[in-house]
């Protein structure tokens, strides 16, 4: 992989229309306790690259891109961890896990003045609601076709449980780098 797509970049620089509202870095979050200290979304260049791509594509349709987590330190994930210290839901810190090199987003599809679109569930479902495979209704089926769409098109790939995570699907080729995401506003 090539150098200049290894590092980080800040992801509004690349796709100015999505919508950033990192819910670790509020209580607005499952274990209702701020986890990190810093409401930059970063991910590795490469990865937001594809993400300026899938970006375009539901903005071609009316549609923007909110992210709720991107990057996070393996600092941060060791407090998560503590928090909730379930490996079933939340995965041990590990500076190769996708999450904390940087390669995996966690996002949903809004109308084009920022609210949020019906889909399966919210953010951090832990239910069986929240798996790509679950019933949906028709609209929700329908917002959820535009997203996977997109980030699939672009060349990410969702994990099954949980309906708003996407993957670089290179992700194999980034090893681990740390960041600190409050030098990339």
């Amino acid at each position: 992989m090539q150098a200049e797509l290894t590092g980080f970049t800040n992801i509004q620089r690349l796709a100015p229309s999505i919508i950033v509202d990192l819910r670790y870095a509020t209580t607005n979050n499952f274990t209702h306790q701020v986890i990190y200290d810093f409401t930059t979304a970063i991910v590795r260049t490469g990865t937001a690259r594809k993400l300026a791509v899938a970006s375009n594509l539901v903005n071609q349709q009316g549609y923007r891109l909110k992210v709720w987590d991107a990057y996070r330190p393996v600092s941060a994930q060791k407090r998560l961890f503590e928090v909730y210290p379930d490996p079933q839901f939340v995965a041990q810190p590990d500076p190769n896990f996708s999450h904390q090199k940087g390669v995996t987003l966690d996002l949903t599809l809004t109308d084009e003045a920022g609210n949020e679109c019906d889909l399966p569930t919210g953010f951090d479902d832990f239910s069986a609601a929240a798996h790509r495979n679950a019933p949906k209704t028709a609209t929700q089926e329908r917002y959820y076709r535009i997203l996977d769409d997109a980030m699939t098109q672009a060349g990410f790939i969702g994990y099954e449980n949980e309906w708003w995570d996407y993957r670089d699907a290179e992700m194999d080729q980034y090893g681990p780098l740390a960041a600190d995401p409050n030098d990339y506003r």
